[in-house]
């Protein structure tokens, strides 16, 4: 496999990611963004801690989780969690942010 083909390979799948994740995001209250992972769900909850020297980390679980990642071939998880030293992302999705604009022509006054 060259790598031209490669890259091809690697912008289907991207693609492929980029739809599901268009048609599941309707089902979701919440984005979550990790350093290594970008997750929907329903639940999540976020725990600051510190270890034993005073170095703080966060620990999150989420149940029911759609996961990006193009490489796992099944993105729909029950139970997640992520314990990392870096920051991480927490945002309510508003159903209005989901709304297709129309693709009608403007109004015009007459």
């Amino acid at each position: 496999m060259s790598s031209e083909d490669l890259e091809k390979y690697e912008a289907e799948m991207e693609l492929q990611l980029y739809r599901e994740y268009r048609d599941v995001v309707g089902l979701f209250s919440y984005v979550v963004e990790t350093e290594r992972r970008f997750y929907l769900t329903n639940h999540v909850d976020l725990q600051p801690r510190s270890t034993e020297n005073g170095e703080m980390y966060f620990e999150v679980t989420m149940q029911d989780a759609w996961v990006w990642d193009m490489y796992r071939p099944a993105r729909f998880v029950k139970n997640v969690r992520v314990v990392t030293f870096k920051d991480v992302n927490v945002e309510e999705i508003t159903k209005a942010d989901l709304e297709v604009p129309s693709t009608g022509r403007p109004d015009t006054e007459d």
